[in-house]
């Protein structure tokens, strides 16, 4: 399930209780802490999350994903997140196109 649109998992966070963060898909790209750039770049390219740009990864989302304060752990976790994303809709965009043979079913 798509949560966010840098990779980051929304659902279940702590933040989004007691910050009260509406998540950045739900507040057109403004959780908690205010205007977040990374949603406000996915609204201006109309994409989903970051998995579907064809820049991904970019300086932007490296950036957010590598911070040493505030990134991921490990480094790099929401750009294999999007990815992932990515890889899930086309899958499923194959399977109901019957674009997969009975092998990779």
């Amino acid at each position: 399930m798509v949560d966010s649109r840098c990779g980051l998992h929304c659902t279940g966070c702590e933040w989004k209780k007691s910050a009260g963060c509406g998540g950045c898909i739900e507040t057109n790209g403004h959780p908690f802490h205010g205007k977040c750039p990374v949603a406000i770049c996915c609204q201006s390219r109309d994409i989903v999350h970051c998995g579907e740009c064809q820049d991904i990864p970019c300086e932007l989302l490296i950036q957010y994903s590598c911070d040493p304060e505030h990134g991921d752990t490990p480094h790099g976790a929401r750009i294999e997140q999007c990815k992932k994303w990515k890889r899930e809709k086309e899958f499923r965009s194959n399977c109901s196109h019957g674009l997969l043979t009975k092998q990779e079913n």
